[in-house]
């Protein structure tokens, strides 16, 4: 039974709930000066019951249940009520009115020249795209915040730009406009990344609930419970709504992907990942999972080749309609004779031997090569900033970063392969959709730890993945609640040093401290630790572990405000932050793998083989 809320009296254990329902109805009709009804009950909806469904019966919550932390009290008035989209228009008012309270504050680069921040970065690109032709958005400038993100950021830049010309055209003046902080443009672009979560992250965040709650068995308003509490990630209004980007676009498709997964929908499923793809290169980090899914889905239960071809083709199909408008603008410019003098490849430079700079393909090569070595920038080396991974962490004690690139490079591929290549195994052999979030977010902590230039930010990653569990079976559990409270809380305290560089100190402590409150977790409460009935090993185990993180993060902050670190380490406490987070963030890979494993069922069926082979030999 789950932690949605508690009960203050037990019921005999003799006694089943079917007629422990039965005796609370009629009592209560009776005392409503009302006869139980003759007609038989309607039989339940399938996956509506069970000891996961988080609402149980209304009659229950009404006589015997409380809230047992602050979010379900919220919502307890709405516990009765028959349909989840009754209170689905308030939780997103209100979450809409949270993003927007959040816009408020500053942005990344407000008046710090010279080369400003992300809300230039972005500001810039929506300038590029409404001024220059299509074939020079990927060579443009690239000292001026360059366009270095996948083709449909560059499509999203431009719509943004369009409708933002025709409000202001000064706002996107080619050259002209660099740098500019016009408040009514601030306003403008934080309506961008409102309206753009609005149409895309969560639509899909609210249908990938309803159909991860119903396959879990759990009831529409602990699912309105686990929505709420997805909505409200601090992470992603910090990084999105305040300091400023658009990673919830790239996550939307990533969740629309998931959720067309639980449908059966594995066409949509491929063509959603492609967006997301498209969008940010960061998507790869999912890119496993989806690929072991879908190619799961072909050989379990039964082989299907049909459905292999049709998603194999839509992928091609999809990318090939993502790439289209850059084929189309060299092939014109080629065909009119506007093309400058073709400049050596970025990448691939052995490939220009076999190919005719003057034909009409060499345009469209050079277009898609330039693409390619802008968003996947190798060059930079293994990390740029201090993030809180293995490789920065290991960085403090072995200087690394000044080993040769192409040996980073390899050390950075043999132990990403490492860590997500166990977890896709399994959703290989086992492609049973009540796997997805963990596997996606076991891979994407993998890619988080160990690959190749990862940012502050991309913490976004495995944590979406991992907070959808809150939407599954026993999701709003102590045990399930610590865990994604602790990564989250964690996450948000590791991009700590990014986000007080544009002074967003009193933003981070409001909502993190505010979504730590809403679900009943440290340092607001200790509720998810408290242990009900027989203790366990494990439930103490977990407790002192977070509490020594929680107490540790404390510490770093009461440090930071009131010592300056020494001259000759100006850098301790950032390095500190790195350590820490870096150790709490493998524990939450080793949790969401050590759970994938024991929810698949692969490891009792292995040793269950092995044993009938031992008989017969």
């Amino acid at each position: 039974m789950t932690d949605c809320c508690q009960r203050h009296q037990k019921v005999p254990e003799t006694r089943t709930w079917t007629s422990f329902l039965v005796e609370i109805t009629t009592d209560s009709a009776i005392m409503a000066g009302h006869t139980p009804s003759p007609h038989k009950p309607r039989r339940k909806a399938k996956g509506a019951g069970g000891p996961s469904n988080l609402g149980h019966s209304i009659s229950v919550e009404s006589s015997g249940r409380a809230p047992s932390f602050p979010l379900a009290a919220f919502l307890w008035p709405a516990r009765g009520s028959a349909s989840q989209w009754e209170i689905l228009p308030i939780i997103l008012m209100v979450v809409g009115l949270f993003r927007w309270a959040a816009s408020l504050w500053g942005y990344s680069g407000f008046q710090k020249p010279p080369m400003f921040g992300d809300y230039e970065a972005q500001r810039h690109w929506m300038e590029i795209t409404t001024h220059l032709p299509i074939t020079q958005w990927y060579f443009h400038d690239l000292q001026w915040w360059g366009l270095d993100y996948p083709p449909l950021t560059a499509y999203h830049s431009w719509l943004c730009g369009k409708i933002g010309s025709l409000i202001d055209p000064s706002w996107f003046a080619l050259y002209k406009s660099r740098g500019v902080h016009d408040p009514n443009l601030k306003i403008f672009m934080r309506g961008t990344v409102i309206v753009s979560e609005y149409l895309i992250y969560i639509p899909a965040v609210v249908i990938f609930v309803r159909r991860f709650s119903r396959l879990s068995g759990v009831t529409s308003w602990s699912a309105s419970i686990s929505l709420a509490a997805i909505l409200m990630q601090p992470g992603n209004i910090l990084i999105d709504h305040i300091h400023f980007q658009y990673n919830t676009v790239m996550l939307g498709f990533v969740v629309a992907s998931m959720s067309s997964m639980l449908a059966g929908r594995y066409l949509w499923s491929a063509v959603f990942f492609v967006a997301a793809l498209g969008f940010k290169q960061m998507a790869l980090y999912y890119a496993f999972p989806v690929f072991a899914f879908l190619l799961g889905s072909c050989f379990s239960p039964k082989i299907n080749v049909l459905r292999f071809i049709r998603i194999a083709l839509v992928t091609v199909i999809a990318f090939a309609i993502l790439l289209l408008p850059f084929v189309l603008g060299a092939y014109k410019e080629w065909k009119q004779g506007i093309r400058s003098k073709p400049a050596p490849l970025p990448l691939f430079q052995g490939l220009a031997a076999y190919l005719d700079p003057k034909a009409f393909y060499y345009p469209i090569v050079e277009q898609l090569v330039q693409m390619v070595h802008r968003v996947f920038p190798f060059a930079r080396g293994l990390f740029e900033d201090k993030v809180a991974n293995f490789w920065c962490a290991l960085n403090v004690v072995v200087k690394i970063k000044h080993l040769p690139a192409e040996l980073l490079q390899r050390m950075s591929l043999i132990a990403t392969l490492a860590s997500i290549i166990p977890p896709n195994l399994i959703l290989l052999l086992r492609p049973r959709k009540d796997l997805l979030p963990l596997a996606f977010a076991t891979t994407a902590w993998g890619f988080f730890l160990f690959s190749y230039q990862v940012h502050e930010k991309s913490v976004l990653l495995p944590l979406a993945p991992m907070t959808l569990l809150l939407a599954g079976s026993q999701g709003l559990s102590k045990e399930i609640r610590a865990w994604v409270g602790f990564a989250n809380i964690l996450g948000c305290w590791t991009m700590f040093p990014l986000l007080q560089r544009v002074a967003l100190r009193v933003p981070y402590a409001v909502l993190t401290l505010l979504w730590a409150y809403l679900l009943g977790l440290p340092p607001t409460s200790l509720s998810v630790y408290t242990l009900d009935g027989q203790a366990s090993f494990k439930k103490i185990v977990t407790a002192l572990i977070h509490g020594a993180f929680y107490l540790a993060m404390a510490m770093w902050h009461v440090l930071e405000l009131n010592l300056q670190p020494p001259s000759d380490k100006p850098d301790l406490w950032v390095v500190a932050n790195v350590g820490v987070g870096a150790a709490g963030f493998a524990l939450c890979y080793l949790w969401c793998f050590s759970r994938l494993v024991l929810q698949s069922d692969i490891l009792p069926q292995a040793l269950a083989g092995k044993r009938s082979k031992a008989k017969t030999n």
